[in-house]
């Protein structure tokens, strides 16, 4: 069994967010651990509440909330990149969907330092 750091810098909008997903619940099926989601970039943007994504397009959100309830995954939250973005300040921190906690570039380092793997998209 591997360890394992997922690191997001992609809209959810974006294909590649999708495939975060599909690629941790292969992680998870083949036994792996995951250390944690860390959103980086425009990949704070997974983050919003105020975000709605049309009906007819992937529910990145949606499965990122599955994948963080269901499977106990942690999902950080690059309180910069969110602050660049109108994400996070004392009037708008409610914008950020609970499942989310804020860290720093730190704890990047933190769970790189402790994976065996790092698989940014």
């Amino acid at each position: 069994m591997a360890t394992f750091t997922l690191v997001v810098t992609t809209p959810p909008h974006q294909n590649r967010t999708a495939t975060v997903v599909e690629i941790a619940h292969a992680l998870l099926n083949k036994g792996h651990q995951i250390n944690g989601i860390f959103f980086y970039q425009d990949g704070v943007l997974n983050a919003s509440k105020t975000l709605v994504m049309p009906s007819d397009e992937y529910q990145s959100i949606k499965s990122l909330a599955a994948l963080a309830n269901s499977n106990k995954v942690p999902m950080h939250l690059c309180i910069t990149a969110a602050e660049k973005r109108g994400l996070t300040d004392e009037d708008s921190q409610h914008n950020i969907l609970n499942f989310f906690t804020i860290s720093g570039l730190g704890e990047m380092v933190e769970l790189n330092a402790t994976s065996d793997r790092v698989i940014q998209l």
